[in-house]
């Protein structure tokens, strides 16, 4: 494999430094999925923890390094699973957090930000516009900027998911994941091309968030105007450079769902599994959903990355 900016041992290391409690998460084979889909089904659940996600296991990393080195103030721009995470992570260890989100970002995930002590800051825009205004506040205060995919350790922090996964499930054809920011999907990434190369990585994003699917195929940086998803945790318009690179090198393809197909994963992880997630988690399944042919017969692994969800727009969305 070609070397990407992730490192195996140091990948290994962050779980010596990862609250247990967001370590060696469910995997399980999901057999009442498999009629409708066509292929074996396996879950790796990531919403059983204090922040509902995946994002705790880079945060962990993060909030680690900075308490060692001595800086007690950060900051993150973030559609809520991070920074939740961070003020999580952060408040373990005496960090001074601050959020910066949009306004319109989900209601549920900002009360949990506040609820865990950070200080929030609502731009009246997306999720863009929360980046450059937390890079702003870490100009002006001196303090670290954490921006997620960017920072390696929320990459090999998310990769540690890979770990587990490998090392539990000695072989599967296909793991699909959740394609935003990309530190999930490099990490992970990182971790199956590594150790079990036979295997497909394949990430999933919306249809109306399709900047790094754009990217990937074109082999370069494609910044969209908007985004249109109720997927909000991967509804991002401006992919980093740096992490393309690494995707270009760990993902074998990259695909967009329809919304449609988001709602209709959800119901199915709900009834079928028992699971409320939130879109972004139901992205796998979406996958599975539209192109039944393509993955007939196989065994696929799907992460079930969050659960960060306004049960209103739950009950709308799968209707309940």
């Amino acid at each position: 494999m070609q070397e990407t900016r992730l490192n195996t041992a140091r990948i290994r290391a962050a779980r010596r430094v990862i609250d247990p409690v967001f370590l060696d998460t469910p995997l399980y084979r999901c057999e009442a999925l498999e009629p409708a889909l066509g292929c074996t089904v396996s879950i790796k659940l990531e919403t059983a923890n204090p922040v509902r996600s995946f994002k705790g296991r880079g945060t962990e990393v993060v909030a680690s390094r900075l308490a060692d080195q001595g800086p007690r103030a950060v900051v993150c721009a973030s559609a809520g699973n991070l920074g939740q995470a961070l003020a999580w992570s952060g408040r373990g260890r005496g960090l001074d957090v601050t959020v910066v989100a949009s306004r319109f970002a989900t209601a549920a995930k900002l009360d949990r930000i506040r609820a865990l002590g950070a200080t929030l800051e609502l731009v009246d825009g997306d999720h863009e516009m929360a980046r450059e205004r937390a890079a702003a506040i870490a100009r002006r205060e001196g303090i670290r900027l954490v921006e997620d995919s960017l920072d390696i350790e929320t990459c090999e922090g998310a990769a540690t998911v890979g770990l587990e996964l490998v090392e539990a499930v000695p072989s599967f054809d296909t793991v699909l994941i959740a394609l935003g920011g990309g530190a999930l999907a490099t990490g992970v990434g990182h971790v199956v091309k590594a150790l079990a190369p036979e295997a497909e990585v394949i990430c999933v994003q919306p249809q109306g968030a399709p900047a790094m699917t754009r990217s990937w195929h074109r082999r370069r940086v494609v910044i969209t105007d908007s985004t249109d998803t109720i997927a909000d945790g991967v509804a991002g318009r401006c992919p980093i450079p740096a992490v393309l690179d690494d995707l270009l090198v760990v993902a074998d393809d990259a695909v967009l769902v329809q919304e449609a197909s988001i709602t209709a994963g959800m119901r199915m992880l709900l009834d079928h599994a028992g699971l409320v997630v939130e879109p972004s988690a139901a992205l796998g399944i979406a996958a599975l959903l539209e192109d039944r042919d393509r993955f007939a017969g196989r065994h696929v692994v799907t992460i079930v990355c969050g659960s960060n969800v306004d049960m209103d727009a739950y009950h709308r969305w799968v209707g309940r």
